[in-house]
């Protein structure tokens, strides 16, 4: 998930309570300064080659929210940021939300559409610094921190 060039972002907050939305904002902001590492906050999902992801996917924001990740060009990334996006958060068994990006791409693939590459920033909301790694890891500045351990039986 190495991109050289700068990232692109496009944010779209699918029905949180926006408090990941203000870290988002927090690391645009002079003291954190993601462009630095060549981060640009767009206005179109066009124009984007990674989307910032807050909260449950509600089910009345979810044909536009599949309706953005189509019209990110290739090759494209998902950073979902924060529990509810992670996971569903609170709301993730609530009759008014679909639940979090793995529920969100069991629907994109029913469609024939492959979900994009996915970072997940769990948290709640998550610190500026978890968002900052994130976008790290696509930029190839560091590597995984957390390896998938098997347990073995003793």
């Amino acid at each position: 998930m190495i991109s050289k060039k700068s990232i692109w972002v496009f944010h779209l907050n699918t029905g949180g309570c926006n408090g990941c939305d203000i870290e988002i904002l927090d690391i645009l902001t002079p003291f954190h300064d993601v462009e630095r590492f060549g981060v640009k906050l767009v206005g179109s999902p066009r124009h984007a080659d990674a989307l910032l992801l807050t909260g449950p996917i509600t089910r009345q924001s979810l044909d536009k929210v599949i309706e953005a990740i189509k019209a990110v060009p290739e090759p494209k990334v998902v950073i979902a940021i924060g529990s509810c996006a992670c996971g569903g958060g609170i709301w993730y068994d609530s009759f008014v939300t679909v639940g979090g990006v793995p529920k969100l791409y069991e629907l994109l693939r029913k469609e024939g559409i492959e979900p994009p590459k996915t970072i997940y920033v769990p948290g709640c909301p998550p610190k500026p610094e978890a968002i900052i790694h994130a976008i790290s890891l696509i930029k190839g500045i560091t590597r995984k921190k957390v390896k998938c351990l098997k347990y073995e039986e003793k």
